[in-house]
């Protein structure tokens, strides 16, 4: 398969993430705590239980066996199941508590393209059924719940989902039950995902919901531009989240945080928060660099997002919500943006839609409030923002500063149902958006310090300068 992005590309997302190494000892780490490499007392191969690597003989039986050998170390600090260098062709497999799954650089475990082979489970209880379809959903290729201690790590070996099957049955509507993830840990605590590549999921890529303490690190994760809902990293009603260091090229969001659908979403009452993101880079043709929703009904809050470079893609940051939602999205910081040929650089959506049956309330309406944006510059940008609240439901202390773009469209800023601040902003922002952050509402915005405002400026226009 063609690896979907140019040279040029690669050449731009060197020079951004230089001089910090992109190794998971590189750089400044803000994922604390994290240990991918950690030294298990007891190890074992996966050919040892009759594993064959040659891309085409069925090895679920394998993986299961292993791991159920490997749940004997459990209370003796737990064990590696090392997959070398082939072609593991399986089904779903369940992971277990203390387990490190370790690929050699040339190992490639394959999704098997038959869903017989991905059980159908019961709905998440925070969406009520199927995200695509009512009723059960399959389950995703590395699956986990009730775990604590994980990681799934490597030599940069790879993890593909062989997804074209999948997407094919979706645009033909031939779908029984809901896409299956590639990976899903639910109720979770103390993950590390670090050092792979993930390719082609037939659904969303990395999806861990309800979990906590959970780190993504050092990861590639790679979809056709087309292909559908292919998803990066959907942390999903968590909490003390990492994501830092990661390329992701997908047809979908390449981060979405969410915490559950509508009335489910409410009902369930877990929100997302506590969500950091540290120097990503990629690109999404349809959607978003990172967006927030559209389940959102549990709440999401405290997400900072910094060292980001976007390209290619629709849209940078986009909040997606409806009438019926409930929920909040609150103190969100997002800071050190850089986009090339992007369409719109912030897009607050108020009626996105997408209700899972009719028995949401209406009058359950989201509050979206404390949404700090600053120092970003863009090239070559359609839309500044595309910033659409909900008409008795404004969207309340959206703040932006220090963001230079060079804009094709007139008007660069389409606003309705919104109220807040800026600074710094080029295109000059909305009259919605008033120029007042400093001295006077700079309490209001989100993680906006209380330094004076001549300083801070001063910050901003040598960062908008490098």
């Amino acid at each position: 398969m063609r690896i979907p992005f140019a040279l040029a590309d690669v050449l731009l997302v060197l020079a951004f993430l230089s001089p910090a190494p992109w190794a998971v000892n590189g750089g400044s780490s803000y994922c604390k705590g994290a240990t991918p490499d950690i030294s298990r007392p007891h190890s074992v191969t996966i050919t040892e239980f009759g594993a064959v690597g040659d891309g085409v003989t069925l090895n679920t039986k394998a993986f299961q066996n292993a791991i159920f050998y490997i749940n004997s170390f459990a209370d003796k600090g737990g064990a590696k199941l090392f997959v070398p260098a082939g072609r593991w062709l399986t089904g779903s497999f369940d992971l277990i508590s203390h387990l490190t799954l370790s690929l050699d650089e040339d190992a490639v475990i394959l999704g098997s393209t038959n869903s017989d082979d991905w059980p159908v489970v019961d709905p998440l209880p925070s969406y009520g059924r199927g995200r695509e379809l009512p009723g059960r959903r399959h389950r995703s290729l590395i699956y986990g719940s009730n775990l604590m201690d994980v990681i799934i790590t490597g030599n940069n070996g790879t993890i593909d989902g062989q997804g074209d099957v999948w997407w094919n049955w979706f645009h033909d509507k031939t779908l029984n039950y809901t896409r299956p993830h590639l990976v899903e840990l639910i109720n979770s605590t103390g993950v590390v995902i670090s050092n792979l590549t993930f390719r082609n999921s037939p659904f969303w890529t990395i999806h861990p919901v309800y979990c906590s303490q959970v780190v993504v690190q050092n990861v590639t994760i790679l979809a056709p531009l087309d292909s559908p809902n292919t998803d990066g990293v959907d942390p999903d009603s968590s909490s003390d989240v990492c994501i830092e260091d990661c390329y992701i090229s997908t047809g979908d969001d390449l981060i979405a945080i969410k915490s559950g659908w509508d009335e489910y979403g409410i009902s369930y009452g877990r929100p997302c928060k506590n969500i950091r993101i540290h120097r990503l880079v990629g690109q999404s043709r349809s959607s978003a660099g990172i967006a927030i929703g559209s389940e959102m009904s549990g709440g999401v809050s405290e997400v900072h997002a910094q060292d980001l470079h976007f390209f290619g893609t629709n849209s940078a940051i986009r909040i997606k919500t409806s009438p019926g939602r409930g929920g909040y999205v609150k103190n969100i910081h997002i800071a050190n943006m850089t986009l090339t040929n992007v369409n719109a650089t912030i897009r607050l959506t108020g009626h996105y839609g997408e209700h899972p049956d009719d028995d949401y309330d209406p009058n359950a309406l989201p509050v979206v409030e404390r949404i700090t944006i600053e120092n970003v510059r863009g090239d070559n940008i359609t839309h500044a923002g595309v910033l659409e609240g909900i008409e008795g439901d404004t969207f309340l202390d959206i703040c932006l500063l220090n963001i230079t773009l060079s804009v094709t469209s007139k008007p660069p800023w389409d606003c309705a149902h919104i109220a807040g601040y800026s600074d710094l902003v080029t295109p000059k922002a909305c009259k919605l958006l008033r120029e007042e952050i400093f001295p006077d509402h700079w309490s209001d915005c989100y993680n906006i310090y209380s330094q004076n405002s001549s300083s801070r400026l001063n910050r901003g226009k040598q960062w908008l300068s490098w």
